[in-house]
């Protein structure tokens, strides 16, 4: 999945946000949805000192692997960094 803001991103796990909702930053709750069944399995907490923003990304049936992942993509920059709360 690519997004029109990042292109040049490719995301293994769908990447999206709520509709009719707002985040800190004015645009909607930001949320990762996996491949299981579509619970909140929790949220990673991310500080982005590029943006200088902090978020709440909610992660909907999410396995192990996809869970690993976000969590590495949050993390994979001196920018970025993001703690897991599991549900």
């Amino acid at each position: 999945m690519r997004t029109r803001r990042y292109p040049h991103i490719i995301y293994e796990v769908a990447y999206g946000y709520l509709k009719d909702t707002q985040a800190m930053d004015g645009g909607g709750i930001d949320v990762w949805v996996g491949s299981g069944e579509q619970t909140v399995v929790g949220i990673i907490c991310t500080v982005d000192l590029l943006k200088r923003d902090s978020e709440i990304k909610i992660l909907i049936g999410c396995n192990e692997k996809e869970i690993d992942y976000i969590y590495n993509f949050h993390n994979d920059s001196q920018y970025m960094k993001g703690i897991l709360i599991r549900r």
